[in-house]
């Protein structure tokens, strides 16, 4: 709850209180989304591509807001008296994001950001178990809420009390973490690698290295920088008035002894995984906890998690999103721990520009070298994959319809499927499938 005043929320904001009517404390949460608003919201009504939330005032006030924050305009739209707080700003947008970073200071945490090519989802489920295992209140970012309108969100869902912010933070171009950094003033920051993502959007790797590290640029004099041993496109970035750990082989931190991860009672054993977590180590011994003993990770959704179904076969549903690096990592891990035969369900990695057909054959040969069984390829793009595999077992389709019909048809007892594509591709359709065809054994994930 921002237990704040309806005054102390316009200045934070930046707008202009309309009608001060308010039922006792603040807003309970914040919101955007008018279908969700409930009573004790606060709804802001942000001007998208295709709908304007500002619309939806009246909406959100008739539903039991406690207020809106919209434009002049639709603030001028409302009756006197609505019985709610209406708040006006000519940006809705950046009104919200001044008041997270308002709401940021009032907690008086220490703030976390996380980001990379690669890894921060997982990086950041890790370090959040590591600290509450630690007895820490954290508030991490949930699903996919690591945007100019995400991140805010979080920070503003962040309850008085809470100790440590873990932030994730994407990008789609330059200048877009630079942003977010401003909303959110970490104190500790994490680049969990440099890699071969929105190349399509960025043009070099170069490229991606300097918008990544806009994060250590957002790092105040003291503050603490988490990047990779191994990285020598940030190193221009690690000034002097940084606290520079350096985590992985060559490091500061490069094992963990005595900790083991958990996930849903499960062993977490990938080579990347393990690398994820020396990152989240070096940030939680930053924040003042050290990582002990055995932390069970809540992983995001198709993120790696294994789910176990009839005759023995192992789902690995890791289809949130997926880009050269990732892919490798993902095959690697199918190759260490299946048991019986591996089978790859790989479609397009998107947003990787000219050389998109050139990463794909490279990554079916890749495939082929860790001993992937069983190849599907779905979409034009992962075509690639198997043509330059040299699999004999290599079906390749058009979209994850397709692949949903399919793969339930191929699967043997006993096998592991890794299931893994760009988040456009829909490839959850095939897990999905596998579960309808053999559901979970005995309700075992």
């Amino acid at each position: 709850m921002l237990d704040r005043s309806p005054q102390w929320i316009a200045d934070a904001a930046g707008a202009h209180l309309r009608e001060p009517q308010s039922a006792g404390d603040g807003p309970t949460r914040v919101v955007i989304d008018s279908r969700g608003v409930g009573p004790g919201d606060l709804f802001v009504g942000i001007a998208g591509e295709r709908v304007d939330g500002g619309h939806f005032a009246a909406t959100a006030l008739e539903a039991g807001a406690w207020g809106v924050l919209v434009e002049p305009r639709h603030a001028d739209s409302l009756p006197p008296g609505t019985g709610g707080v209406v708040l006006a700003a000519e940006d809705p947008l950046a009104a919200l994001q001044r008041l997270a970073t308002a709401w940021r200071r009032q907690l008086a945490a220490v703030v976390i950001g996380v980001t990379g090519s690669t890894g921060k989802t997982s990086t950041k489920d890790v370090l959040a178990a590591m600290l509450r295992a630690a007895g820490r209140r954290v508030t991490a970012t949930s699903q996919n809420l690591n945007t100019e309108i995400g991140l805010p969100l979080t920070v503003l869902s962040a309850p008085h009390g809470t100790e440590v912010l873990v932030l994730e933070m994407a990008m789609r171009g330059p200048g877009q973490i630079a942003e977010l950094a401003r909303i959110a003033e970490p104190d500790i920051a994490i680049v969990t690698n440099i890699g071969p993502v929105h190349l399509e959007l960025l043009g070099s790797i170069g490229a991606i290295a300097r918008a990544k590290a806009e994060l250590l640029d957002g790092l105040r004099p003291g503050g603490t920088a988490i990047v990779p041993a191994d990285e020598p496109l940030l190193e221009p970035h690690l000034r002097d008035d940084l606290h520079v750990v350096r985590f992985g082989s060559g490091g500061d931190v490069t094992e963990l002894p005595g900790v083991t991860l958990l996930s849903a009672g499960q062993p977490l054993t990938s080579a990347h995984m393990a690398r994820n977590a020396l990152a989240a180590a070096a940030a939680a011994r930053a924040a003042g906890v050290e990582p002990a003993g055995e932390v069970d990770v809540a992983l995001s959704a198709m993120r790696g998690q294994r789910e176990r179904l009839q005759g023995g076969v192992v789902v690995v549903d890791d289809c949130y999103n997926a880009n050269p690096m990732s892919m490798r990592a993902a095959l690697d891990d199918l190759a260490a721990t299946a048991p019986g035969r591996k089978v790859a369900v790989l479609g397009d990695m998107l947003e990787l520009g000219p050389d998109g057909g050139r990463f794909h054959s490279e990554l079916g040969v890749h495939a082929r070298d860790v001993g992937v069984d069983v190849l599907v390829t779905v979409g034009p793009l992962a075509a690639y994959l198997g043509a330059g595999s040299g699999l004999g077992a290599v079906q390749s389709v058009e979209d994850a319809e397709q692949a949903a019909r399919l793969v339930p048809t191929l699967v043997q007892d006993g096998d592991t499927v890794l299931v893994k594509a760009s988040r456009g591709v829909g490839l959850e359709a095939v897990s999905a499938a596998l579960r309808a065809a053999r559901p979970p054994a005995d309700g075992a994930r």
